[in-house]
């Protein structure tokens, strides 16, 4: 039998998980002879290596790609194996790992190869939404390999990687050198499918960070960590609030905050932090306007979070919409599928109002109106149908500047602000930014017992 732990397949698993803690399955696996491989040479564990181990104390399965093996193809049993590493973390209620580089399916295996592939796609599938998918995309993950990372929750990419559904060559009027769409930037700027882009220890260590945030399964409940943080500790943010990362490090126990999807959609950021030693997830405009990319991102991130019961936490600073063609053509059908994807969860959500709150854009940001289970503004933010400015050239356009001045004037005494809203049941409560992690603690403490009865139709069509 080969000694597989000098590989680099190996070498990733062990530097992931807790030391001493993998334990490999299948070991013994190896390709069948084909018509083409009467005289197959040695291939040790099929190019795969799989098993189970922990990550601080938390149950993992993992499998990881062996590019030194078979190039890390796909076939009949490689997937066998990861197909049996799914089924395994689906019964166990714990997350996969999958650490991907791979040269695509094996040739000298024709359809079994390829049937091989779609086995894995079920699998990733139907473990989706039961327990957390992570991918590590380490070196080639090209063709319909590339499809496992975007089935995954959360997928993590080596800078000196490569992923690509065409290659650059491929792509008419393109090539490598112009464009390379297969690099880590292209990859997760354009895409949205992966998370964090880093070397391979720290990508490694941002999945043991990740995993300390996410439950085992759909059906564990919230996930309880330990920190010793302050509950009522002062939030010291009144100088941050153009800046939510900053605002979330300050909010968040230990002051750690975990982003996802940096590059992409940056005018909405998405991430998890736990809150009260309970982990939370975040929408939080970075821009006053809604960009296509942005709701698309925060879409995404609101359907993991529902479907695994993580609360909602999003913290709204929008004025409007994003004004392009692109806008005009993409926008429309993306905020329609985040009014869905937000009105049909029924996870605790709570509404922060920190800068501004205008028109329908605002409505949109995790408001009462859709659903929200709570809603809170700081004192010195601003909410409103329509600026007042804007509001009296609408309504007395013909008057002069003084008279719309008086107008602008009393049109926000009467209709806009937060104490306005507040007496309309719009937001439940005024805070000071100092006083924000408290009352947001207070607030998912509350609601952890929330239940909402199922609606009888499956899901919305959008």
């Amino acid at each position: 039998m080969s000694n597989v732990k000098s590989t680099p397949a190996m070498r990733r698993i062990e530097s992931l998980v807790d030391e001493n803690s993998f334990v490999e399955l299948m070991s013994l696996v190896t390709a069948r002879s084909t018509d083409f491989n009467l005289n197959p040479t040695e291939a040790p564990s099929d190019g795969v290596i799989i098993g189970h181990g922990l990550i601080d104390g938390n149950l993992v399965f993992i499998y990881s790609q062996d590019e030194t093996v078979l190039g890390g193809t796909i076939g009949e049993m490689h997937a066998k194996k990861v197909k049996y590493i799914y089924d395994m973390a689906v019964k166990m209620g714990a997350p996969v790992i999958s650490i991907i580089d791979s040269k695509g399916v094996r040739l000298q295996e024709s359809f079994d190869s390829l049937s091989a592939l779609g086995s894995i796609y079920s699998s990733c599938a139907k473990a989706s939404g039961v327990v957390p998918e992570i991918s590590c995309v380490v070196g080639e993950c090209g063709g319909g390999i590339s499809i496992l990372s975007s089935l995954s929750d959360f997928s993590f990419m080596t800078k000196d990687a490569h992923s690509y559904l065409n290659s650059p060559d491929a792509i008419k009027g393109n090539n490598i050198d112009l464009m390379d769409s297969s690099s880590s930037d292209f990859q997760s700027e354009g895409t949205g499918i992966y998370d964090v882009l880093e070397d391979e220890d720290e990508m490694f260590s941002k999945v043991r960070e990740l995993i300390s945030l996410l439950p085992g399964t759909c059906d564990e409940g919230y996930r309880i960590s330990e920190s010793e943080d302050d509950l009522n500790r002062a939030s010291d943010i009144e100088s941050k609030l153009d800046d939510p990362i900053l605002m979330l490090n300050e909010i968040a126990d230990d002051n750690s905050f975990f982003e996802v999807r940096k590059n992409f959609g940056s005018s909405m950021i998405t991430g998890l932090m736990s809150l009260g030693n309970t982990t939370v997830g975040v929408i939080a405009n970075n821009s006053e306007e809604l960009t296509a990319c942005g709701v698309k991102k925060a879409s995404m991130f609101i359907r993991f979070l529902d479907a695994f019961d993580i609360p909602l936490l999003s913290l709204c600073n929008v004025k409007g919409y994003e004004r392009s063609l692109y806008a005009e053509k993409n926008l429309p059908f993306e905020l329609s599928t985040f009014v869905s994807v937000l009105s049909e969860s029924d996870i605790p959500k709570i509404s922060l109002v920190t800068k501004n709150a205008y028109g329908s854009a605002s409505i949109l940001m995790n408001s009462k109106a859709l659903g929200c289970d709570l809603t809170y503004a700081f004192n010195n933010s601003d909410m409103g149908i329509i600026d007042s400015d804007k509001a009296a050239l609408i309504i007395c356009p013909d008057e002069d500047e003084e008279e719309r001045e008086n107008v602008s004037r009393k049109f926000h005494e009467n209709c806009q602000g937060v104490e306005n809203a507040a007496r309309r049941g719009v937001i439940d409560r005024i805070i000071n930014p100092i006083d924000a992690r408290k009352y947001l603690i207070a607030g998912f403490e509350m609601l952890y017992t929330k239940r909402e009865k199922a609606d009888i139709k499956k899901h919305s069509s959008k």
